[in-house]
């Protein structure tokens, strides 16, 4: 029987091959470039349903990695009390790697990452006396995958963060300065452009990015609110939110970019926060923006004569080389 099953199985396999060869022979209408086309199709949809993206795997592997980022704090959870920045710790997890094999050797390249010697040496001394448990050698390798990832994104977003700040006040240099070039890209990007946030009143802009209107926008995370006092975060958001509205303008219409109304405005800022706290009287806004135009004013001056100064030296001829000519 078994012989005769394996016999049918094989003869099986044939005859379906040699159907799926001769198909348009055995088969009136479908012709050979029809089949290949829709075999051609099967193959796309079962290739596309394997590699079909699930979201609930994609949690799981997120769920493992952080879980094996977690195991290096088993294995030296010494470590995270010496360290406190997450980037530092992620490269000395590439650099110590397994703590059985640091030694004196690597005390030189912990002061080169750490840049302090004396938390080098109580590194050092931590894997000595540490309590942690033994990892494997794939976890291992996993944890400075991760840790090198993570190194890498640390440093574009601060290529990333100096990318922003050079725009920034290149396109908007007031309003960079009032409230920092973070805060202002967000509103930007919040309002869509800059004409659009210049067209929105301070109690507009006060919201903007909040969940719900009794709430705090994007603005409440400039750092003037941090210095403020508890019973005066109201006031103290009202008016930077009136300063946003007017620094966006300028910058929309200015031609000429200037950090000038920026500076003053934010001066201005910072006696309104004395003056919660002091009671110094600040001064008054028509006196502020009168400074703030009589120095943009200047500086306009400035550069329109340095300006002159260049296409001048650009139009003086060239100096004659050689001497007369004599026929």
């Amino acid at each position: 029987m078994r012989v005769g099953a394996a016999l049918m199985t094989s003869l099986e396999g044939s005859v379906e091959a040699g159907i799926c060869v001769h198909f348009h022979f055995l088969v009136k209408g479908p012709t050979d470039q029809a089949a290949s086309e829709a075999q051609l199709g099967l193959e796309h949809s079962y290739s596309r349903a394997k590699v079909k993206f699930n979201m609930n795997r994609a949690d799981n592997m997120l769920i493992q990695s952080i879980a094996i980022l977690d195991q290096y704090d088993c294995h030296f959870p010494e470590l995270i009390k010496i360290v406190s920045d997450s980037t530092t710790y992620c490269r000395l997890v590439q650099l110590i790697s397994n703590r059985k094999e640091l030694s004196e050797e690597s005390l030189a390249a912990l002061e080169d990452m750490v840049m302090d010697s004396a938390m080098a040496q109580a590194i050092l001394e931590a894997v000595r006396n540490s309590m942690g448990m033994d990892i494997s050698p794939i976890d291992l390798i996993n944890m400075r995958r991760f840790s090198s990832r993570v190194v890498s994104l640390a440093k574009y977003r601060l290529e990333l963060q100096e990318y922003l700040r050079s725009k920034m006040g290149q396109v908007v240099p007031n309003l960079a300065t009032l409230i920092g070039e973070v805060v202002g890209a967000r509103l930007i990007s919040y309002t869509s452009s800059l004409t659009n946030l210049a067209k929105y009143p301070a109690s507009t802009v006060l919201i903007l990015g909040a969940e719900k209107e009794s709430q705090y926008g994007l603005i409440f995370h400039s750092a003037f609110f941090g210095r403020a006092a508890a019973n005066n975060k109201g006031r103290v958001s009202r008016y930077p939110a009136k300063k946003c509205n007017i620094t966006s303008l300028i910058d929309c219409i200015s031609e000429e970019p200037t950090s000038v109304f920026g500076d003053k405005l934010r001066d201005q800022v910072e006696e309104r926060l004395s003056f919660y706290e002091t009671g110094e009287t600040p001064r008054k806004s028509l006196d502020v923006m009168k400074e703030a135009v009589l120095k943009a004013g200047e500086e306009a001056a400035e550069i329109k004569q340095k300006l002159e100064k260049k296409e001048k030296k650009q139009k003086k001829p060239g100096k004659k080389v050689g001497g007369p000519c004599y026929n």
